[in-house]
């Protein structure tokens, strides 16, 4: 293909010794003029190639019937009112409604699809008052992680005028029982201070309704160190303030006081643990992996909170991961992993086992959603072939009843689901779901899509996605690698692909590729990657580490750049989790399995689709530019190297359905054409229905 053309410079850094080539430095300067114009040009290469790929129509159509749905979120109940999100057919934009009661009348209360022309700013965060009467919600501006907090008078639909905050990038607001104000985490945008040490001037403030934001009272400082989280809770009775202090995703210290009091006291010092605290009725329910990789519960008495008095009410188990608890219905509602399929248990709040949830399948569901003292709660459930649907459910009798579904063009029992069990490099027993139509020959001829994260303790569930139907009825194999790195076995689980264990993630998805090849599903010139973040990390490493063994990559707002990584967006939170190229040991680890530092001249890459975007103020997107210019100007890449940018979008991506619709039409589009797959041709776009 012709590409605009890149410069090629000569910057070399030595790093503890290690000389480290680094061409496209140029390229990390999004605001220089040569920068903006680079990434036009790359994004108008990418687009027309894009455009002009068969069977791309055919996805928009299917797409639009897909993407363009009535649903309904849980909904949050307070003070007799229902506060809830609902997406429309017709409507780009999910709309926040209200009602008086279960029944009552419906009535918009925020509607974004009217707050900008271009549909560039979004809706973030929600909070209703415990009184139903207020509710404080974050605008985002090119759905950027960047925030504006605004509060709205329920009843009236009136936005207040002095109750408008900046800064409110990590905010989480937290309204007192009375509802005349709210706690809420505050970072400042003083240009003075250096983008990677932003995070680490996080505080915690109380904002009272009606007051001027810039003298909202300091109730935390910040911790002045980059590389952590501040976050702030508050019980719901108003009784205790929290504050954690997260490095990272394996530690956390909890620090507790009363409204009022002046200090806070240290409640437990995480020491390679975490710990999350629930406070009801005078007492603490804290869950753990302190001494149980799988989590466990005990009950404090904030009189006597030293760690020497808690009492373990629930005990590790010992084939599940405990995931999340919560107080519903005056009992602990206890969300568990098993083999990364969801398991919900109701106990006592003592930990006296009361039932399991019975839900509609195998599959992924939220936590039970309530309140702490009424018996009515919800939930979420999905899996590969069920679209989402709410139930609600009563704590007491257990009993479940369909609230919501999503209704879709589709015939579930026309798919099959596997999960399968294959070794890693050093013999580790790695989960993996396979989806694909019925009646597939396993030929080793099937175009097979495999999906991965592996890292910060996150799940890869069981979960409906619309857009794989396509894939999966032009005859893919859809595939997702439960890796290490992520929370599905517990906190060792995680460690196992934490920092130096990282190249254990990337063992895992070659494996898991290697199992798709040997087990005749696929063949590596049929086999495709997807990743996003660090999901991206991992298809760059895996596209540089093994490149025979792969047909395609689509690598979404990545990084690829682990020696300066920390130096951009959010990196030095994210320490903790990969380490950092200024301690010479952890450089090495980095060093050794950074893409961006691994594109050799000689090699033929697999097709790759980058997709990037404008107001990704999480990772940075010199990520994808760096990666993206090296791969192009290897002399060996004689497969299409494409950067897709997308305008107005943060790190999640743009949140108005259309650009949903072209972006995944591009994605599949490139993949039909890279693994020469027939794609939607004739009736087979409606075979779903």
């Amino acid at each position: 293909m012709a590409y605009p053309a890149t410069r090629v410079d000569a910057v070399v850094d030595t790093v503890h010794g290690v000389t480290v080539p680094d061409a496209y430095r140029w390229l990390e300067d999004e605001k220089a003029p040569e920068v903006q114009a680079w990434m036009k040009a790359q994004d108008a290469v990418a687009r027309e190639a894009l455009a002009k790929m068969p069977g791309r129509d055919a996805l928009v159509r299917r797409f639009r019937e897909l993407f363009y749905v009535d649903s309904i979120s849980i909904p949050a109940r307070r003070a007799g009112r229902y506060f809830y999100i609902r997406t429309h057919k017709d409507k780009e934009k999910a709309v926040l409604y209200w009602r008086d009661g279960e029944k009552g009348a419906e009535k918009v209360l925020l509607d974004p699809n009217g707050w900008s022309q271009d549909g560039s700013v979004s809706l973030g965060t929600w909070a209703p008052s415990w009184d139903g009467k207020k509710l404080v919600f974050a605008q985002k501006p090119n759905a950027a992680d960047e925030a504006v907090l605004h509060v709205v008078d329920v009843d009236s639909g009136q936005w207040s005028k002095g109750d408008v905050i900046e800064g409110a990038k990590y905010a989480q607001p937290r309204w007192t029982p009375d509802g005349k104000g709210f706690y809420y985490e505050w970072l400042p945008s003083d240009a003075s201070i250096p983008v990677d040490a932003r995070p680490g001037y996080t505080t915690l403030r109380f904002h009272a309704l009606g007051e001027d934001p810039k003298k909202d009272a300091l109730v935390h400082p910040h911790t002045g160190d980059p590389s952590t989280f501040l976050q702030g809770d508050l019980s719901r009775d108003g009784q205790f303030l929290f504050v954690y202090i997260l490095r990272g995703w394996n530690e956390n210290d909890v620090y507790w006081k009363r409204p009022g009091e002046k200090d806070f006291r240290l409640l437990v010092k995480g020491q390679g643990a975490r710990y999350n605290v629930v406070a009801w009725k005078g007492r603490f329910y804290v869950n753990t992996d302190e001494g149980a990789p799988r989590q466990r519960v005990f009950e404090v008495d904030p009189a006597h909170s030293e760690r020497s008095a808690w009492k373990e009410i629930v005990p590790e188990d010992p084939v599940a991961s405990l995931q999340n608890m919560n107080v519903v219905g005056e009992h602990l509602a206890l969300e568990y992993m098993k083999d990364a399929t969801t398991v919900i248990r109701v106990a006592t709040l003592r930990g006296k086992r009361v039932r399991e949830v019975e839900l509609p399948g195998v599959g992924a569901a939220s936590n039970l959603s309530g309140l702490e003292d009424e018996d009515e709660a919800y939930f979420v459930f999905t899996s590969f072939t069920t679209p989402r649907r709410v139930y609600k459910t009563s704590v007491q009798s257990g009993k479940s009843e369909l609230w919501a579904q999503v209704e879709l063009p589709m015939d579930p029992s026309a798919y099959t689901v596997d999960q399968v069990f294959y070794p890693s490099k050093d013999g580790t027993r790695v989960p993996m779901f396979l989806v694909y139509r019925k009646g597939l020959k396993r030929d080793g001829n099937a175009p097979t899509l495999l999906y991965g994260y592996g890292g910060f303790n996150v799940n890869m569930e069981a979960n409906f996605r619309a857009s794989i139907l396509p894939w999966l009825d032009a005859g893919g194999v859809y595939a997702v690698a439960n890796l290490r790195g992520g929370g599905e076995y517990g906190t060792a689980w995680h460690e196992a692909g934490r920092q130096a264990n990282k190249q254990n993630v990337f063992d895992d998805f070659h494996a898991a590729a290697e199992y798709l090849i040997r087990e005749q599903y696929t063949q590596p010139r049929k086999l495709a990657i997807q990743g996003g973040s660090n999901g991206g990390l991992l298809v760059g490493a895996a596209m540089t580490q093994r490149p025979e063994l792969y047909g395609a990559v689509v690598c979404q707002v990545p990084l690829l750049d682990m020696v300066r990584y920390h130096l951009f967006g959010s990196g030095r939170t994210w320490i903790p989790e990969y380490g950092t190229a200024e301690k010479a040991e952890e450089f090495r680890t980095l060093h050794a399995y950074s893409p961006y530092h691994h594109v050799r001249p000689d090699v033929r890459y697999p097709a790759l689709l980058m997709m990037s975007a404008d107001h990704d103020d999480r990772v940075d997107p010199m990520h994808a530019r760096k990666f993206v210019a090296a791969v192009q100007n290897a002399p060996g890449g004689l497969s299409p190297a494409l950067l897709r940018i997308e305008m107005n979008a943060g790190h999640g991506g743009a949140d108005q359905v259309a650009k949903s619709i072209e972006s995944s039409a591009d994605q599949y589009a490139f993949l039909f054409q890279a693994l020469e797959v027939g794609g939607l041709q004739g009736g087979q776009a409606a075979q779903g229905r």
